[in-house]
């Protein structure tokens, strides 16, 4: 079930990439609240506050109760976190969309592989997780936190697709042919070449003069 969360924002009257950078220094969040039937709007929310709650929450996938200034609070996911390319801490814009909870939504839910698959533990296979999320539809008060998916029986060769999947109260909207993890054969390992450094002093061969015949068996004799 999805987990619960809440957290103050205030409306804000002025827009723009000025006004945003100075929220910023105030340190401000400039966000929106948006959703389906309701006009998009612009507010802010305290950045301690907010990395304080995305320290504890999974983001994608937790009702957050947004109380926006004195008014009751409306249920929300966050859609989207913008953060500074350069300094990936420092979050510059929160995207919030309004859920209800008689309305299903389509989310990103993580998966996440259980179990030591025997083609790993017996034959030195490599575990190949290729979907580490899956799209789905489903009522707010039923997302889980992530889909598992136990790969303790795979072997080398076999794989989980999509179709493999179950799950109650929720719809998958990914293509079943979808591969989620396979189990590939170790490979050989190469024999590598030792390097050698142009730079390094080279010893001389020794070259030995090769005794006429006649000498042959002569050493020892005194």
């Amino acid at each position: 079930m999805a987990k619960q969360a809440s957290i103050q924002v205030a409306p804000r009257q002025d827009t723009g990439k000025g006004v945003a950078r100075s929220l910023r220094r105030e340190g401000k969040v400039p966000a929106v609240i948006y959703g389906r039937g309701r006009a998009p709007e612009a507010v802010t929310v305290e950045t301690l506050a907010l990395n304080r709650l995305l320290a504890t929450i999974a983001a994608a996938t937790t009702i957050v109760d947004v109380s926006v200034g004195q008014n009751p609070p409306v249920k929300a996911l966050i859609r989207e976190i913008q953060r500074n390319p350069v300094r990936p801490a420092d979050i510059i814009h929160l995207d919030l969309y309004e859920v209800h909870a008689n309305e299903k939504i389509v989310v990103e839910v993580p998966v996440k592989l259980v179990g030591t698959p025997e083609g790993v533990k017996n034959f030195g296979g490599v575990l190949d997780h290729i979907m580490h999320s899956i799209a789905i539809r489903v009522f707010p008060a039923d997302i889980p936190e992530h889909l598992e998916v136990d790969v303790a029986a795979l072997n080398i060769g076999q794989s989980i697709h999509v179709s493999d999947l179950t799950a109650l109260r929720i719809e998958i909207m990914a293509d079943a042919r979808q591969t989620i993890c396979t189990i590939v054969a170790p490979r050989a390992e190469e024999v590598v070449a030792p390097v050698v450094d142009p730079a390094a002093p080279v010893e001389p061969e020794l070259i030995r003069k090769a005794k006429p015949e006649d000498e042959e068996g002569e050493e020892g004799k005194e």
